[in-house]
C-alpha cells in the first residue's frame, strides 16, 4: 500500500482572524465613543487611532474614508429591539415606550442622533443611516400594531405611520427640544391619548 506524503493545504490562521476582529471591535467602539462626545463634526480618524491603539493604516484598510468609519460606527445605533407580547395593544405599546423613555436620557445613541440628523441634511449617505435608525426605533411599534389588527383590537385601515409618530414624537420632543423630564406618568398619558383616539 502506498501512503501519500502530500501535506494538507494551509488554512487561514484563526489567530489572525481573531486579531482582525479585535482591532475592528476596538476601532468601532472608540469611534462610537468619540461620536457620543462630540458628534460627527469633531470626529477624526487620528483620534480614533490614538485612543484605540490601532494604526491609521490598519483603520484605512478597513474603512477607506472618515465618512465610511462614521457610518459603520453609527450602525451600532441600529440595535435589534425585542418586541414584547403582553397579549394586548396597550400592554405592548407601554412596554416599548417605557423602555425607550428610560434609554433616551442616558443611552449613547441619544447623544449621537442630533449630530446624525444635522449631517443628514447635507449628506445622502447620512440621510440613509438616519432613516435606518428611525426605522429601527419604529419597527417594534409597527409589529405590535400589526398584531393588534390580527386580534381585532385595531382597524386594518388604521394609519400605522401616524400612530407611531404620535407615540414616539412627544418623547423625542421632550428629549431634544423642550428637555422636560420623560417620566412614566408622561409616557402613560401619551399612550392613553393616542390609543383612545383609535
Amino acid at each position: 500500500m502506498v501512503t501519500s506524503s502530500k501535506k494538507s493545504e494551509p488554512v487561514p490562521s484563526a489567530n489572525l482572524n481573531r486579531r482582525v476582529e479585535r482591532s475592528r471591535h476596538a476601532v468601532l467602539t472608540t469611534a462610537f465613543e468619540l461620536l457620543s462626545e462630540g458628534g460627527v463634526a469633531s470626529f477624526s480618524v487620528d483620534e480614533v487611532a490614538r485612543r484605540s491603539g490601532v494604526a491609521k493604516t490598519t483603520i484605512y484598510r478597513h474603512w477607506p474614508t472618515r465618512e465610511a468609519l462614521v457610518i459603520d460606527a453609527c450602525s451600532r445605533m441600529i440595535a435589534e429591539q425585542e418586541t414584547p407580547d403582553t397579549g394586548s395593544l396597550e400592554g405592548d405599546v407601554t412596554a416599548i415606550l417605557m423602555e425607550i423613555a428610560h434609554l433616551l436620557p442616558t443611552a449613547n445613541w441619544s447623544f449621537v442622533l442630533p449630530s446624525i440628523v444635522d449631517t443628514a441634511e447635507r449628506n445622502p449617505e447620512f440621510a440613509e443611516i438616519h432613516s435606518r435608525i428611525q426605522r429601527g426605533h419604529a419597527a417594534p411599534l409597527r409589529e405590535v400594531l400589526q398584531r393588534a389588527v390580527g386580534r381585532g383590537e385595531l382597524s386594518a385601515h388604521a394609519d400605522a405611520s401616524t400612530i407611531v409618530a404620535a407615540l414616539l414624537g412627544p418623547l423625542f420632543y421632550r428629549r431634544w427640544f423642550s428637555r422636560e423630564p420623560i417620566d412614566d406618568q408622561f409616557v402613560k398619558v401619551i399612550i392613553k391619548r393616542v390609543l383612545s383616539s383609535l
